[in-house]
């Protein structure tokens, strides 16, 4: 049997093509072609290391491979043509290898087998989406702080929630750098995955079992920039959690977009008016002219979703995978591949539309001090004066209980009657904030000095 496939020899007929097609993860494979053709340069230097091709075919390996990859980059490499005609992408790069080579393109795969090939270049492609995907919430980190700093210059405050009901004063800065921090920590989660992506190189370890043949695996290894290669083949070969763990990072980092996008959308209705969107990252009605909706965060809300399935149907296809390589794993490649594809996708998506986010700074500062949301300053100035924890909250519940019966907020009559001498403002709330990681002023500049720090690389 002939064909462009890379096996054949103890078949007697070509496979049936419908049935070759159900099988060929060419499509799913594409965003990997770079990736490969990485991977088989730095198996060209294990062959060559090793003595298992002459210095010449080496160099002829490098020249066609270096070729196949600005051909891939400019989008011109054949395959595009002849899809129909290979399994995969390891296939389609290794026949043109051969076409560009000649005789020595047909000694590139010696010594490897495409379960190494393909557990490498899905590492190498996991560390590039991971490092990209981090760099691009990094971003949103800092235009996050940079609005805090404007907002806490500005001194504007806005009514801190729990339940969706007023809560306490907070400074917009405080509630800016909480988006910070938490996407800050989803920075971290990506960069984890991509620095757990470069512990071991699995090319080398062949089908399962490694090579006979005297491949220089070192050499390999530090061509793709791992830490070293790996140390059990079976392993190696039938490892995907680096790839889980980097599309969970990234799943992660959707659902903070899709939770800050959700408060969003609420501050920017006509009942909160906290915030509003520019024109430019807003939609508008068919129907209705008065309309201006702010889709692109509802559709980040909805995208978490959609990330989330993606990480299940990766989970899920591993949860039956034996030790080696089983063809499940295919199928866990291509919900990764996506999965990683979809989360930059939104993100950029999200990180774009926040520099149109513009807050009303006067309406945020006016609300923020009502709802009785100073009522906890009150009964912590009553602690401070000696009364029990359970008894000021008592007191300070009933003087609530009576100003809203009233219909008015708490006044200096009822901090009279309770006997506090404190202001009842929320600047002022802000300012008797004494612990670490509060609101106060000179905790929120310290926090986002810290978070500009570990920004740093």
């Amino acid at each position: 049997m002939r064909t462009d496939l890379q096996w054949g020899g103890r078949f007697a007929h070509a496979p049936d093509a419908d049935l070759l097609a159900f099988g060929s993860s060419l499509e799913e494979d594409i965003p990997l072609a770079a990736c490969d053709v990485r991977c088989s340069l730095a198996h060209v230097e294990a062959l060559a290391g090793g003595g298992i091709v002459t210095a010449e075919d080496a160099q002829a390996l490098r020249d066609a491979l270096r070729r196949v990859g600005e051909e891939v980059a400019a989008g011109t490499f054949p395959v595009w043509a002849r899809a129909g005609a290979y399994e995969d992408i390891h296939g389609a790069i290794d026949a043109r290898v051969r076409e560009l080579a000649g005789e020595p393109g047909a000694r590139l795969h010696a010594g490897r087998s495409r379960n190494d090939q393909v557990a490498t270049t899905l590492l190498l492609y996991v560390r590039e989406q991971c490092e990209a995907l981090a760099a691009l919430v990094r971003s949103a980190v800092l235009r996050l702080l940079d609005d805090a700093e404007e907002e806490l210059a500005a001194g504007t405050l806005v009514p801190g929630m729990t339940h969706w009901q007023h809560a306490q004063p907070v400074a917009l800065a405080f509630w800016l750098q909480a988006w910070a921090t938490a996407f800050a920590r989803d920075a971290r989660r990506l960069s984890d995955a991509a620095r757990e992506a470069r512990r071991s190189c699995p090319l080398g370890s062949a089908a399962l079992a490694g090579s006979t043949l005297p491949l220089d695996r070192e050499a390999s290894a530090r061509a793709l920039g791992f830490d070293a290669p790996s140390r059990n083949a079976m392993d190696a070969i039938g490892n995907r959690d680096s790839a889980l763990d980097a599309l969970h990072a990234a799943t992660r980092a959707v659902l903070t977009a899709s939770r800050c996008s959700e408060e969003l959308v609420i501050w920017m209705t006509q009942e909160f008016a906290f915030a509003r969107l520019d024109d430019r990252a807003s939609t508008g009605s068919s129907l209705m002219p008065q309309k201006k909706n702010p889709d692109v965060f509802e559709l980040v809300r909805a995208h978490g979703g959609t990330a989330i399935g993606m990480l299940t149907g990766a989970l899920a296809t591993v949860k039956g995978v034996a030790q080696s390589y089983q063809r499940d794993l295919q199928e866990t490649k291509a919900a990764v591949v996506h999965g990683l594809e979809h989360a930059h996708a939104v993100f950029a998506a999200f990180e774009r539309a926040l520099g149109y986010v513009r807050f009303d700074r006067e309406r945020c500062s006016a609300r923020a001090a009502i709802g009785f949301s100073v009522a906890t300053d009150v009964a912590d100035a009553l602690v401070m004066s000696g009364l029990p924890t359970r008894t000021a909250h008592e007191r300070v519940g009933r003087a609530v209980a009576q100003a809203e019966a009233e219909g008015r907020e708490l006044d200096a009559g009822d901090l009279h009657a309770l006997g506090v001498e404190a202001p009842l403002d929320g600047t002022a709330s802000l300012a008797a904030k004494r612990t670490i990681g509060s609101t106060n002023p000179g905790e929120i500049r310290l926090a986002i000095a810290a978070l500009r720090g570990e920004l740093q690389p």
